[in-house]
């Protein structure tokens, strides 16, 4: 059973905006960080940013702060990522997750996985 489904992910071109969206559809990860990570082509998985349920939201790859927001909507269970400026090397499967953990890193272990969404960015 799939907790959480992602959504919105697509083909875009290099400077243009994509929004992903993340639902915990049985509401099972209400108390837990929800964010993203991502992982391109031949790349280490590498987190993205996240929010707590109390609206605390971290970024962790330097290169998409200034270009990504994060935000968490606790009533409708959604975490959603909104990538404007987007750039070739953005091009991954987003991920969202769910974690116990407040400070994410490569070795954090999530509760529950999305099924990912592709993002690819043509230059």
């Amino acid at each position: 059973q799939v907790q959480l489904v992602e959504s919105g992910g697509g083909v875009v071109q290099a400077g243009g905006s994509l929004n992903l969206s993340c639902e915990d559809s049985g509401r099972t990860y209400s108390t837990h960080v929800l964010g993203w990570f991502r992982q391109g082509p031949g790349k280490e998985r590498e987190i993205v940013a996240s929010c707590t349920r109390s609206g605390g939201c971290t970024y962790y790859a330097d290169s998409i702060k200034g270009r990504f927001t994060i935000s968490r909507d606790v009533a409708k269970g959604t975490v959603d990522l909104q990538m404007n400026s987007l750039k070739p090397e953005d091009t991954a499967v987003y991920y969202c997750v769910a974690s116990r953990s407040t400070s994410w890193t490569a070795d954090t272990w999530f509760a529950a996985r999305g099924q990912g969404t592709q993002v690819t960015v043509s230059s």
